[in-house]
């Protein structure tokens, strides 16, 4: 059975606790509950609750107030650096999509060929297609016209057909890079990222077909609603498009080329030889997403009749609406890297060795219980990836993805009113917040229970 289920701790190499136990729980607790209180209460902005939390952790741990700071920016520079370059480029690479028309080809191309019977897989599918690329808000705001008219033409609940398009778009940004949460834990537990993104697509299908779909079905008959007519004649044809193959061949060239990485260090496993370096540097993460980005200038941009000062532009505004992202991510970061020096992560590892606690429960509740308090996935993500920073020591490069995709799947647990999610799927659908909790919310949870699921089963074998 996987170390896993045990945490083998033993022989390695944790960070000596600053301070005793009882201290550094402490430490820990009141940074954590002052981000919350600071988020949800005082509706400050998570850029700087994380900030303030990080350095509530160091001072109230006993640490000196520079060496604090120290941490902080460190933490934050490393995950500017790293995480915060993918996320831009995974922005461009989505902006490139959507102005080209790649993503409505796509959309249009899969739905116009499904039955009635099919169109809740059918709209499953696109969610998962198009949440690849694109963030969750982005991806919603581009498909509710298409959800409006697949709703109006099949004659079905607008819940039916929109519940799976929201699974797929959801599991996507809760379990596969180059979203910000996957990425972010990636980065935080040194995570092999071509393993982490072929066991995150292992884990979003199934789950996306019990949320999605089959929930859908039920979620159809609970809340009945009808497309609202202002919608119907949404114009989303563009005078030219990408085809559907280049289209699909160029959302999928990143993930293939960070695949290729994982593959080859298992068949080939040799450092030293060529192919072994030229597949470590092609699917390394940001040079994957560096060639996807240029690719899709020449296939998405030039390929939909965009001139060079067109293209430009489009790659330009991809950015301003990430900057919010980039910088609570790299807060993220700074905090983490407090709590890493603090020792926290070393208590609550022989906390857990000693109560024989699962590393992957363990990663999913912390992750379960930031989401339900503060509203928000990637700060789940960020605090309970940084809680688990010293609990992956010793594990193999499988077991610490399977605790990547674990706190992703508790980061996406029950979403409700403090999340902004929560109302944007509810004033896209015209729901009531009852209505959209018996919908959404409980999608959601479905979403993360079954991703937990999974995962458990597949740490009996990995």
């Amino acid at each position: 059975m996987s170390a896993l289920l045990a945490l083998p701790l033993a022989g390695t190499d944790l960070v000596e606790p600053v301070a005793g136990g009882g201290q550094l729980v402490a430490a820990a607790l009141i940074g954590i509950g002052l981000i919350v209180l600071l988020i949800t209460v005082l509706k400050l902005h998570p850029f700087l609750a994380l900030i303030l939390g990080g350095l509530t952790v160091g001072i109230v741990a006993g640490e000196n107030v520079n060496d604090v700071l120290t941490s902080f920016t460190t933490g934050f520079g490393t995950t500017a650096a790293g995480v915060g370059s993918l996320i831009a480029l995974g922005a461009m690479f989505a902006k490139l999509l959507a102005d080209s028309g790649g993503a409505d080809q796509i959309v249009d191309t899969i739905v116009g060929r499904a039955s009635g019977r099919m169109l809740p897989w059918a709209m499953a599918l696109v969610g998962a297609i198009i949440g690849l690329p694109m963030f969750f808000e982005i991806g919603l705001v581009l498909l509710m016209p298409v959800i409006y008219l697949v709703s109006k033409r099949a004659q079905v609940s607008l819940v039916t057909v929109g519940i799976p398009a929201l699974a797929g778009l959801s599991a996507m940004h809760g379990f596969v890079p180059p979203h910000p949460g996957p990425v972010t834990a990636i980065g935080y537990l040194d995570a092999n990222l071509g393993v982490t993104l072929a066991l995150g697509l292992v884990v979003a299908i199934p789950t996306i077909i019990v949320a999605g779909p089959l929930f859908g079905m039920l979620a159809g008959r609970w809340v009945v609603l009808d497309a609202p007519d202002t919608w119907e004649s949404e114009e989303r044809e563009v005078s030219e498009r990408p085809s559907f193959g280049v289209t699909l061949a160029t959302v999928l060239l990143p993930v293939v080329l960070m695949l290729s990485k994982a593959v080859a260090d298992i068949v080939v496993d040799d450092p030293d030889r060529t192919v072994q370096q030229v597949f470590d540097v092609i699917g390394n993460p940001f040079v994957a997403l560096l060639i996807a980005v240029l690719v899709a200038m020449v296939t998405f941009g030039r390929g939909s009749g965009m001139g060079l000062q067109k293209i430009s532009d489009t790659v330009t505004a991809a950015l301003p609406p990430i900057a919010g992202i980039l910088v609570i991510v790299s807060a993220g970061g700074g905090f983490k890297q407090v709590l890493v020096d603090t020792g926290i992560g070393t208590r609550l590892a022989d906390w857990a060795d000693g109560a024989n606690v699962s590393v992957l429960l363990l990663a999913w509740v912390l992750a379960v219980l930031i989401r339900l308090a503060t509203g928000s996935a990637t700060i789940a993500t960020i605090t309970a990836s940084s809680l688990m920073v010293s609990l992956v020591d010793g594990l193999s490069t499988g077991e610490v993805s399977l605790v990547v995709l674990a706190v992703g799947a508790g980061s996406l647990f029950f979403s409700h009113v403090n999340d902004a999610g929560f109302w944007l799927v509810k004033e896209y659908f015209g729901m009531t917040v009852g209505q959209t909790i018996k919908t959404w919310s409980l999608m959601e949870t479905v979403l993360s229970v079954t991703g937990l699921f999974v995962v458990l089963i597949l740490g009996i074998f990995i």
